[in-house]
């Protein structure tokens, strides 16, 4: 009787895959600290590595009056460039995640209704309550997100198609229709709404201090930690429900998880520089043609991509249009959407 055997990888195999992951996130790491000291540099006064140095590590003696560098470097290149490091990540990491817990490759964090509904948070306070500060209205456009997002999750939970990703779809493009329509209602009616609107919806990392990016940094790590916990979950739930289901998977609990990781990644990111389309979706991609299939690589990268690509785009920003600025969305934009036409084109939503 003829027996079947299964082959498996080779023990040399398997430790190459890994140690030519492992160099991939050591280069990509070594990527971000060289883009991150340009950020520094790179602005409407260019700076030298010896400016960028002393604005960082020289304190001012005793009754001297701060420098002009040190001033640019603490209140302006070094929180835009922490900024767009973290929320980069977040969104890197969370269009990852969509990904994997929809099955659809062409699927973003703005897929949960996370942007737009930040968005109506934003507009809504500034027309009831006139704040003007950041700080002020962060806090309102992360709890729109987050409500945008448990909606959405609630709505596909429900039903005869509870749990399917194509429901979990359907219900963020309705739940996103709607709060876009409201947005406008709510902007069109109030001025400073909508002149807020316009410069917060380009999505910036520039004008944000300290005092948003810490807290919002607290949540994304929070959401970093809970993704990080489901990633061996999130590869076999690719396999299909069924199969992971077969292996134990928890699968409510799971998906719960990792709605609410991605909800707590896009939502603290969307309020802090508001919504930039295209990133998740593209870095989701380009890390998984570097890294392969398997999330617990995949979703690493896809984090560091984010944080390289949001810095870049924020550094041409500052010099295309010297001695003016491009918002980074604006260029994500510009640089994504090409790319989902690419994906459509090459017919890569077929295949989850």
């Amino acid at each position: 009787m003829a027996t079947t055997t299964v082959e498996r990888p080779a023990p040399s195999r398997v430790a190459g895959a890994r140690q030519r992951r492992l160099v991939g996130l050591g280069a990509l790491v070594a990527v971000l600290v060289v883009v991150a000291m340009v950020s520094l540099a790179v602005g409407a006064r260019a700076l030298s590595p010896a400016e960028v140095w002393h604005g960082l590590f020289t304190p001012p003696e005793p009754g001297q009056k701060v420098s002009d560098t040190r001033l640019i470097m603490q209140t302006v290149r070094v929180p835009r460039t922490v900024l767009a490091i973290v929320a980069g990540i977040a969104l890197g990491v969370g269009g990852a995640l969509i990904q994997g817990y929809t099955r659809n490759p062409i699927a973003d964090t703005g897929l949960l209704g996370v942007n737009t509904g930040a968005s109506f948070a934003v507009v809504s306070a500034i027309s009831l309550f006139g704040f003007t500060d950041p700080f002020q209205y962060v806090w309102f456009a992360f709890l729109g997100a987050a409500i945008a997002g448990v909606v959405v999750f609630g709505l596909s939970s429900i039903g005869r198609g509870a749990g399917n990703p194509l429901t979990l779809a359907l219900a963020g493009q309705g739940v996103t229709v709607f709060l876009m329509a409201m947005t406008t209602a709510v902007a069109l009616s109030d001025k400073a709404a909508l002149n807020a609107l316009r410069f917060w919806n380009a999505g910036s990392v520039a004008g944000v201090h300290f005092d948003v990016i810490w807290p919002v940094t607290l949540f994304i790590v929070v959401g970093l930690v809970a993704a990080l916990a489901t990633l061996p979950s999130v590869n076999l739930l690719n396999l299909g429900d069924d199969v992971a289901r077969g292996l134990g998977v928890n699968i409510a609990l799971v998906r719960t998880v990792g709605i609410l990781a991605i909800t707590l990644l896009a939502g603290a990111a969307t309020a802090a520089c508001g919504p930039i389309a295209f990133l998740g979706l593209m870095v989701a991609h380009l890390a998984r043609y570097l890294a392969g299939p398997d999330y617990r690589w995949l979703v690493p990268y896809a984090g560091l991509l984010g944080a390289v690509v949001l810095l870049v785009c924020d550094i041409a920003g500052r010099v295309v249009v010297r001695p003016g600025e491009l918002d980074a969305g604006v260029l994500v934009a510009l640089l994504g959407a090409p790319f989902f036409a690419v994906l459509v084109w090459r017919g890569k939503f077929k295949s989850a």
